[in-house]
């Protein structure tokens, strides 16, 4: 069985966002796989995806802290046309990577027990967000 379908996101401000619920409550098909994966692309330049803690959201707090610091906005970057926070949010979405492959069994992706899927939205204002999901399973 295959299943591909768009998933749209809520626009979050800039950081990391836990959306693991907002994901895979869209995914209709899910529940109907025993062994399978789950394969999630995000379809933009200035964000990502990634797994990481699910529970404190100081982690995320602290992630944006380090990203906002290592990666500054402020950097003398030449592609500035869209404003001084794009370039530097191509540069955490390579960083990072804008897709993730997840296996799933009876019905659920088999994250471990603190993982959750982390939404980092790199702009100001970078507005509601596509993931195409892609369901392979038996």
């Amino acid at each position: 069985m295959w299943h591909q379908q768009t998933l749209t996101l809520r626009a979050q401000p800039r950081g990391f966002h836990l959306i693991t619920d907002e994901v895979l409550g869209q995914i209709r098909e899910l529940s109907r796989v025993n062994i399978g994966l789950l394969h999630l692309l995000l379809q933009h330049t200035s964000a990502s995806l990634t797994l990481n803690e699910n529970c404190d959201p100081s982690v995320r707090r602290d992630m944006e802290r380090h990203f906002l610091s290592t990666i500054p906005d402020d950097a003398r970057w030449e592609h500035d046309d869209e404003g001084p926070d794009d370039m530097p949010s191509h540069v955490k979405s390579s960083t990072l990577g804008v897709s993730l492959l997840l296996p799933v069994q009876n019905g659920r992706v088999q994250l471990g027990t603190w993982q959750g899927i982390w939404l980092g939205e790199h702009r100001i204002h970078g507005g509601s967000r596509k993931i195409i999901a892609t369901l392979q399973g038996e």
